[in-house]
């Protein structure tokens, strides 16, 4: 008895998530990706004053929404100096440990984030994602 109880109770919750109305109920949005291009190239300070390293990254933006592809076209070299400028005053700790690469993306997201809503009015940018990372110094 227990056993069809059970059944039931599995055919009944399986019904009503496969119901139209439950799929209408949960609109899914649309991310999208744009790249920064071409790679960005500069130089960071090295482990000296007198010693200067390189790195050179690829960065993706997840955007909150396909229609935001146009804005963030329009903003790009902003949005390429901006990244320029925060990597040029990284120290060679930074750049070169994994925690240290975390917490620069996490300043690139913050800081183009506001950059975006100031520009904007939206914060468009949901996340940003290095698609490569190379250094060297």
């Amino acid at each position: 008895m227990r056993i069809v109880r059970l059944f039931a109770t599995c055919l009944v919750l399986l019904s009503t998530l496969q119901s139209p109305s439950f799929a209408q109920e949960a609109p899914s949005k649309q991310f999208a990706y744009f790249g920064l291009e071409p790679d960005i190239v500069t130089n960071y300070l090295g482990n000296s004053n007198r010693k200067l390293g390189y790195v050179r990254i690829t960065i993706e933006l997840m955007l909150e929404d396909v229609n935001d592809l146009e804005k963030a076209d329009h903003h790009s070299p902003l949005l390429r100096a901006t990244a320029i400028e925060i990597l040029g005053r990284q120290p060679a700790e930074r750049v070169k440990s994994l925690t240290g690469r975390e917490d620069i993306r996490r300043t690139f997201l913050d800081t183009m984030r506001k950059l975006m809503k100031e520009e904007t009015g939206s914060n468009m940018i949901k996340d940003v994602i290095f698609t490569k990372y190379i250094y060297y110094g």
